[in-house]
Order: structure tokens, then sequence, then C-alpha cells
């Protein structure tokens, strides 16, 4: 995950928790986050470049609307990013406290 940009790594995340993430839906979650709306020109190069590094897969809902789906190595690449972000994470919590 240590070559993805920011806007890559948030749109696995949301893709990793949404039910049924296509298109629109990771868009509005990223609206909702970065405050501001994201253009399409922006989101769908980023979902194939994901979806190159096969990070997700990409189906098809309907004619019109594409699905996507965290692959096992996108899964690990989450969880290794987790706990990486965890040991940083906790040593804060212990100097704070």
């Amino acid at each position: 995950m240590h070559d993805l940009t920011g806007f890559q790594r948030d749109i696995l995340y949301v893709i990793a928790g949404l039910e049924e993430p296509h298109g629109l839906a990771v868009k509005a979650e990223l609206d909702n986050y970065y405050e501001q709306e994201i253009n399409h020109g922006r989101l769908y190069p980023n979902l194939d470049d994901l979806v190159d590094k096969g990070l997700l897969t990409k189906g098809e809902l309907d004619k019109r609307t594409n699905v996507y789906t965290v692959t096992q190595r996108g899964q690990r690449e989450i969880e290794a990013r987790r706990e990486w972000e965890n040991q940083y994470l906790e040593t804060v919590e212990s100097v704070t406290a």
C-alpha cells in the first residue's frame, strides 16, 4: 500500500466498508469526507488504478453501473496498514496517558 496515494487509500477503505460499493456510492462517501465534490475524472481513473494493482476487482451491477470488491490482496494491504498505524497510535496513547 506504500505506493498508493492517500486518495487511493481512502477509496480502498470506503469500498471495504460499503455493502454494495458502486462508483456513485463511493463518490458520495468521499464527497462527505473531503467536504467537496469529487469529480468523475478524479475518481474513476483512481478506481481503475486500484483494479490494475490487484487491490480491487470490477464487476457489472447492470449495464451502466460497475461494482467494486476488495481482493484478498487488498484486504491484506488494509490489515498491514492498520497494524503499521496502530504501532504509532499505541505509542501516542501511552505517552498521553
